[in-house]
């Protein structure tokens, strides 16, 4: 995969940076840690303009963001609601737990996003609540924005400074995408087996 992201780099320069990121964003199966560092590198051997590489990888990914919080908004809560009522378990929801969700979004939603830009594994699912919960297009932006740059500019930064050893990042970042997958999974082990026995309950009452 790593020679078609160069050949792509080389030959389409920041419009294929931004294609890249665009398409690691839909789909997540293509690394940012690749597209980035290996545009970084180019940045560091004088082939291309460091805050250009970052503002390309930034514009791709927003588009992406962008194309995930629409289809969310456009689903809204309603349209989710009969998954939530008959597939609750598995989904670890409950129907006030989304609205209790909803207000803390329309709070702290802001701050959310922008972090989550910025943690591995996460970060391109990140626009899904905030289109259900309907959170200002205008907040998601900026607050995207400011993520996804900070993001994309470590990436980069970590290849202009490692040049062709980029695989290193992957020493320090890959540790930390494991250990957020087992998080998560330990995380949602857990709130499946509490929420049965919260349906357990709720039955015998």
């Amino acid at each position: 995969m790593s020679d078609w992201v160069v050949q792509l780099i080389e030959q389409s320069s920041y419009l294929g940076i931004a294609f890249l990121m665009l398409l690691e964003t839909v789909f997540p199966p293509i690394p940012s840690e690749l597209i980035m560092s290996i545009a970084g590198i180019k940045a560091g051997q004088g082939q291309l303009d460091f805050v250009w590489v970052v503002a390309a990888g930034t514009t791709g990914a927003m588009l992406g963001n962008i194309f995930w919080y629409l289809v969310a908004r456009a689903l809204g809560l309603q349209r989710f609601r009969p998954f939530v009522e008959r597939w609750g378990r598995w989904l670890t929801l409950t129907w006030k737990e989304v609205e209790r969700a909803e207000k803390w979004f329309a709070r702290h939603g802001g701050f959310f996003v922008m972090i989550g830009r910025m943690v591995p594994t996460i970060r391109s699912l990140v626009s899904v609540p905030a289109g259900l919960l309907k959170m200002r297009f205008r907040t998601f932006v900026i607050a995207s924005t400011l993520g996804t740059a900070c993001w994309t500019a470590l990436l980069a930064f970590a290849g202009f400074k490692l040049g062709e050893n980029f695989e290193q990042i992957d020493v320090y970042l890959g540790p930390l995408s494991n250990a957020v997958i087992v998080v998560l999974g330990l995380g949602y082990a857990w709130r499946v087996w509490t929420h049965r026995n919260v349906g357990k309950k709720s039955r015998n009452d």
